[in-house]
């Protein structure tokens, strides 16, 4: 379970009542437009679950005391804190409603990023695994049982009439394609590439597999699907095609802006100029000199500014640049 907990998003404990027990949980969505932009950048994940949250405490008419959900599920497979454990929720309608069952929702909507993809749907079985350890009893539903309602929409409400099992479970049924064949649990030292060529395959299939939001960003224990089966090199080699022109300069790698685990202050390259006047520009700059070519605290503290502002926190808005972020910035080549 990939949890994300009140403390890592820089909130206080939750003033909502306590729940010690209910019969279950149900799923919701959002029921508005969602942006697309979710699947590609968890940074959108997190600032779309603060906002949610701000709405809620700034609706007088409703009064919450706290964000209506006890959890969120994200694209990217992240479970996210809301109300939390043992809290009663105010999402399912009426206050019978809400000492009846927990509530998770899933961030999809009614228009755009409407499809929930298999590691939110793991996320948000996590979720409910989490709550039965903590609670809540065996029921899983939807907000419109019980309530006159369309949400948890379409998908999500199909899944959960069909027991919300998770997706490896899912794939098992008569004519669904079948899962790969196992998982690989990442180790100190791998990377997505040395992975790839144990497993006869690319990166950028094995992270489209994986549905990884930076395929840079791996962690000791995460599991990985891997391919059922080698991957045939193609008969004939295809022409070769010439990459387009980029306007950026590439990500550069962790190991370019680092000196061991450290920053790596005093190395030069015009690409540090360019990083800073970039970071000027998008007003995240902690700069009393420069920025110049030689990289100094007051770039680190600079990129540092800008993961934040990106919604990321914690240990993941330190340095070094992540590639997400950094794709973000638009550094121009220098």
């Amino acid at each position: 379970m990939k949890l994300i907990t009140r403390a890592q998003l820089g909130w206080p404990a939750s003033a909502a009542p306590s729940q010690a027990t209910t019969k279950g949980v149900k799923v919701h969505y959002l029921g508005s437009p969602v942006s697309t932009k979710l699947l590609s950048d968890h940074g959108e994940c997190l600032a779309l679950w603060k906002d949610i949250r701000r709405s809620h405490l700034a609706n007088k008419t409703e009064g919450y005391s706290d964000v209506a959900y006890n959890h969120a599920a994200c694209p990217h497979g992240y479970l996210l804190e809301g109300r939390g454990l043992r809290r009663r929720t105010g999402a399912n309608g009426n206050q019978s409603l809400n000492q009846g069952h927990y509530a998770i929702v899933g961030l999809v909507g009614s228009s755009g990023l409407t499809e929930p993809t298999d590691a939110m749907l793991t996320a948000i079985r996590d979720g409910i695994d989490l709550h039965r350890n903590n609670g809540a009893g065996n029921e899983i539903k939807g907000h419109r049982d019980g309530y006159a309602t369309a949400c948890p929409g379409g998908p999500l409400y199909a899944w959960v009439k069909k027991g919300a099992p998770r997706p490896a479970e899912d794939d098992d049924e008569p004519g669904a394609a079948q899962p790969p064949a196992g998982t690989y649990t990442v180790k100190r030292g791998d990377t997505l590439t040395s992975i790839a060529a144990a497993h006869n395959t690319n990166p950028p299939d094995l992270a489209k597999l994986n549905r990884l939001a930076d395929p840079n960003k791996l962690a000791i224990g995460q599991k990985l699907k891997v391919p059922a089966k080698p991957q045939p090199a193609p008969a004939t080699k295809p022409p070769a095609v010439k990459p387009p022109a980029v306007k950026y300069e590439p990500y550069p790698g962790a190991s370019f802006f680092l000196n061991g685990s450290r920053p790596a202050l005093g190395k030069k390259s015009p690409i540090f100029t360019a990083m800073g006047k970039r970071l000027v520009a998008v007003g995240c700059g902690r700069y009393t000199v420069g920025p110049g070519p030689e990289l100094g605290q007051a770039d680190v503290n600079s990129y540092e500014a800008w993961q934040r502002k990106c919604g990321y926190t914690g240990t993941a808005a330190k340095w070094p640049p992540g590639k997400t972020t950094w794709d973000k910035l638009h550094v121009p080549k220098p």
